[in-house]
């Protein structure tokens, strides 16, 4: 084979590789592309795999796909009470539409000023709205839900998805923080006082009204009581006069051992007469 032949040849086969490079593009599963030409959209394309276009003339966009981070520097706000702190937030999100994302911003370093702006912007309007025990409380996410939300409508016409706002940290400015603490703390203390005068209210109410039922209650058993000894002292009555009425003897006889019996111990003054004693006297 001549030279000249064969430098051809491998001219032709470099040319074919330019142009088969020039002409295809990959994007993996990570990727997603807006094909140009002379600066107008052509083509976008979301899908992973080899993709064709015109060589030398397209110009191939490539945006992630995934989930991005975007930290937004520290500012300062200003809460309903009046409280400044110091919100470090951060936003996470994604290209939903390149086609709009493209349009409107071009490239993400020009998008993630716009993000700071929209999200920052809610950010200082929304936690302006609640105290400052709000913020730094679990009422805080509820906040943050509306930041997200808002953010997420403002942001779509430039094809871009808030997933999601959050806060790494509220904190007060290093100039004002003792003095807030301090007079939370005079705060805490004095709501500490306030609910435990109210308690121990409460408990000397309730123990009056123990008191009370406890006497009631007391009451109502010892007339009970009263009243069933009346009753059985009047059935005894009854039954001995039933008894005594039937055998006088037995009467006498036990009058005798109910004197016996108030003697055990003590001194029995008795009359003339010792009838009383007759059974104590031996025949």
């Amino acid at each position: 084979m001549k030279v000249w032949v064969l430098s051809l040849l491998i001219v032709l086969i470099v040319i074919g590789v330019i142009l088969a490079s020039s002409a295809f593009y990959v994007l993996d599963q990570t990727q997603q592309a807006v094909v140009l030409r002379f600066g107008k959209i052509v083509a976008v394309e979301t899908e992973p795999g080899v993709h064709f276009k015109q060589p030398f003339v397209d110009n191939v966009v490539r945006f992630d796909k995934r989930i991005l981070l975007y930290d937004i520097e520290p500012e300062k706000i200003i809460a309903a009470d009046k409280k400044t702190l110091v919100i470090d937030t951060y936003v996470l999100w994604k290209i939903k539409d390149p086609e709009a994302f493209i349009r409107s911003l071009k490239n993400v370093n020009l998008a993630l000023p716009r993000i700071d702006d929209v999200v920052y912007s809610h950010v200082r309007n929304i936690f302006a709205k609640a105290n400052f025990d709000e913020i730094i409380s679990e009422k805080r996410e509820d906040l943050l839900k509306k930041v997200t939300e808002l953010s997420r409508e403002d942001l779509k016409e430039f094809g871009i998805e808030v997933v999601d706002v959050r806060v790494k940290h509220a904190d007060l400015p290093e100039e004002n923080e003792a003095a807030v603490y301090e007079r939370m703390r005079a705060e805490r203390y004095s709501i500490a006082a306030q609910i435990r005068a109210e308690g121990e209210k409460e408990a000397r109410k309730i123990r009056a009204e123990a008191d009370k039922t406890a006497k009631v209650l007391i009451a109502e058993a010892q007339s009970k009581a009263e009243q069933i000894k009346g009753t059985g002292e009047a059935s005894a009555v009854k039954i001995y006069a039933e008894i005594f009425s039937k055998d006088k003897d037995f009467y006498e006889f036990w009058r005798t051992m109910e004197v016996y019996k108030s003697i055990e111990g003590g001194i029995l003054l008795v009359g003339d007469e010792l009838d009383a004693l007759r059974y104590l006297i031996s025949k």
